[in-house]
């Protein structure tokens, strides 16, 4: 199991305040990052109105991190809430996944493949 208050602090990439961000272990895409909550917080809900505002300027972040290296056509930008919504690390983290034109046959309907067939509209 995954426990990001384990995570070292060379593979940080970026700290701010309330959150740091460092490259996904489990990449979707060259330039997976994610964005994890300094302090234990389960997921996006337990946030607070401070963190929630400082969350947008991070992912902000994140996408000129990714721009360093990396040229997307596009982001998903997500989060699992619950273990239904395929929550496995009970700690807030933000998914900030660079797409690329082509890295799947038919990209309509983005996140709402999270279950199969509702994608397709």
């Amino acid at each position: 199991m995954i426990d990001f208050t384990e995570i070292k602090e060379e593979s940080i990439i970026l700290r701010t305040h309330y959150f740091f961000i460092l490259k996904d272990a489990f990449p979707v895409s060259p330039g997976h990052l994610l964005i994890i909550s300094n302090e234990v917080k389960r997921d996006f809900f337990e946030l607070s109105y401070i963190e929630m505002i400082e969350l947008t300027k991070v992912i902000e972040l994140a996408k000129e991190i990714i721009l360093k290296d990396y040229e997307p056509d596009g982001y998903n930008i997500g989060m699992n809430c619950g273990e239904v919504a395929g929550q496995t690390v009970f700690h807030f983290h933000c998914h900030v996944i660079p797409r690329y034109k082509g890295d799947m046959e038919n990209p309509k309907g983005g996140v709402r493949h999270v279950i199969p067939e509702k994608g397709s509209y």
